[in-house]
């Protein structure tokens, strides 16, 4: 397919490489892991993501990638596009999901009209249905727990799937019991749409230095004293990203961090 393909079909905006529209793709590989991309990626894709860094655009490079299509109307503002032009890629950007964005894709390469799968509410529009602001306090062990529960309660009363509850739940506390642990505070906001569900959870606190040593099964720093209350087995970011469909990092070394945790309706 021609990258101009991707452009129409996903109604995407060009940032960078107007003149590269013709260039042929093989592949499209999307993911906001990009070690994952330089792991599994192949030469001559096109990369979907929801990273809007020059680090993704680095990524795709290194990876002899096309181009970098960002999802959600994202478009990054640290020197991307530069690079990007320097090194000849393409830069689009989509107001779609990633989820419609590889439906819309692929519905595109098999000549197929796409019909949008609707949500179980019976609802296609993107209609704001809750929007609410939790906190959570660092070394609150008593009361660890409390704001995912609330997050459970509020999306049973909407009346989403339970297994749907049950992942953005478990991700929740997994992200509230790192605060608790390693934070001094934070701020969650959950917001829910007719296709989505999204927890952003900002805390002020040491920052990761390492989101991929972070993000490995059984790796901790936790103390004994909070291992022996029964957390800190090293699966809490792990076990975020098995349940999300999509999840952002950002982080600040004695700063904090930002967890962006995205379900699909």
């Amino acid at each position: 397919m021609e990258i101009r393909a991707i452009k129409d079909a996903l109604e995407a905006s060009v940032i960078v490489g107007e003149d590269k529209l013709d260039a042929v793709f093989e592949h499209v590989y999307a993911s906001d892991l990009m070690s994952d991309v330089l792991a599994f990626g192949r030469p001559n894709s096109i990369l979907l993501t929801g990273l809007a860094t020059q680090q993704a655009v680095i990524s795709a490079h290194i990876a002899e990638f096309e181009g970098v299509v960002f999802i959600r109307g994202k478009n990054p503002r640290d020197g991307a596009e530069i690079f990007a032009r320097d090194n000849h890629l393409v830069l689009l950007s989509t107001e779609l999901d990633m989820y419609d964005a590889c439906i819309m894709i692929d519905s595109t390469r098999r000549g197929r009209k796409l019909e949008v799968k609707s949500s179980p509410l019976g609802q296609k529009t993107k209609e704001l249905l809750l929007n609410r602001e939790l906190y959570i306090e660092g070394n609150d062990f008593a009361n660890a727990g409390m704001v995912s529960t609330e997050v459970k309660s509020l999306l049973k009363k909407i009346g989403f799937d339970h297994k749907l509850v049950r992942r953005v739940a478990i991700s929740t506390y997994e992200g509230e019991m790192n605060v608790v642990m390693h934070a001094e505070r934070a701020k969650v906001n959950l917001s829910v749409n007719s296709r989505l569900i999204e927890v952003v959870i900002e805390d002020e606190g040491k920052g990761i230095p390492d989101v991929e040593l972070a993000m490995q099964r059984g790796y901790t720093t936790a103390t004994e004293e909070m291992r022996a209350m029964g957390f800190g087995s090293g699966m809490g970011l792990p076990n975020i990203k098995k349940n999300s469909d999509e999840l952002e990092i950002e982080t600040e070394v004695g700063k904090g961090t930002t967890l962006k945790m995205r379900f699909f309706v």
